[in-house]
């Protein structure tokens, strides 16, 4: 545990906690949403600063990057806790847990055993990086001192100072960001937040030069539908208007709390691609087939 960064005191020993769009108003005792940022005797304090509850060496194409240090493999880490709901999650286990628990390792043994294991880079991943931002920076920037690269797979719904205090001291060096819907109605629906937000992320990171990848899992009846893959194969051309920006485009299998959906046609996905190189995306990849 080891005080927040991103909040500030407010009336009666409240807290506001800056480090996503949340920007929750936590009173003494409470926690956010996200279940890991508390708030004890008016300071915020981050409960899994350290703590991990998923560490793994994976091929970074997995997070998924594909045009970013290819062939290569991410030592990758998460905790618990997420600012997010989304009922199709796939790690539920643990981003949607409210108990805190996870190994006890330091900055410094992390990034010693990413290079012991051969990887290039560290990734912040599993659930979502946003909420233990603090341990993150502290990560990265032994990381950085050490040649390795830092990456963050996230769902996007950072506040501008949460983004700000990753990205703005260049710690971050790729990211994969989930665009789930152009709806702002399925982003409230389903994931307990707003669209607006996670277009915001993606269009600061790629002004600031970050390597930008986006992945959206396509669901029947949530976000399949074809003028809406449409708006978010051309949101992500005018990334940069000439189409260099991946877009992953994946299958969804039941999971959590949408487990009497069926999983998504082929077909689906064989249009969602078409509709991507139509628009001008020079890279559409398709994910879990």
């Amino acid at each position: 545990m080891k005080e927040c960064v991103l909040y500030k005191k407010e009336k009666g020993k409240k807290t506001r906690c800056l480090v996503c769009f949340h920007k929750c108003l936590i009173s003494e005792g409470k926690t956010g949403i996200c279940v890991v940022r508390k708030n004890i005797d008016g300071k915020l304090y981050l409960l899994v600063y350290g703590k991990i509850a998923a560490m793994h060496i994976d091929p970074i194409e997995k997070k998924p990057l594909y045009h970013f240090l290819p062939g290569s493999y991410a030592y990758s880490i998460g905790t618990i806790g997420c600012n997010l709901k989304c009922g199709w999650c796939q790690n539920w286990e643990i981003s949607q847990e409210r108990k805190i628990f996870g190994e006890e390792i330091s900055a410094e043994k992390i990034v010693n055993l990413a290079i012991k294991s051969g990887c290039k880079s560290i990734a912040y991943t599993y659930n979502e990086p946003a909420i233990f931002s603090e341990f993150v920076h502290d990560v990265a920037i032994l990381a950085k001192k050490k040649g390795l690269k830092n990456i963050l797979v996230t769902n996007g719904y950072y506040s501008k100072e949460g983004f700000n205090f990753l990205m703005k001291k260049k710690l971050i060096d790729a990211v994969n960001i989930d665009l789930k819907s152009f709806s702002d109605k399925t982003y409230k629906e389903y994931c307990g937040a707003r669209l607006k937000p996670v277009l915001e992320t993606i269009k600061r990171a790629v002004k600031n030069r970050i390597h930008v990848e986006i992945t959206t899992l396509i669901i029947p009846d949530v976000n399949d539908n074809l003028d809406e893959l449409r708006k978010i194969a051309c949101f992500i051309f005018n990334l940069d208007k000439k189409g260099n920006v991946p877009w992953h485009i994946s299958r969804f299998f039941p999971h959590h709390k949408l487990l009497g959906r069926e999983m998504t046609p082929i077909k689906t996905l064989k249009e969602a691609y078409n509709i991507g190189k139509k628009v001008g995306l020079k890279y559409v990849h398709m994910g879990n087939v």
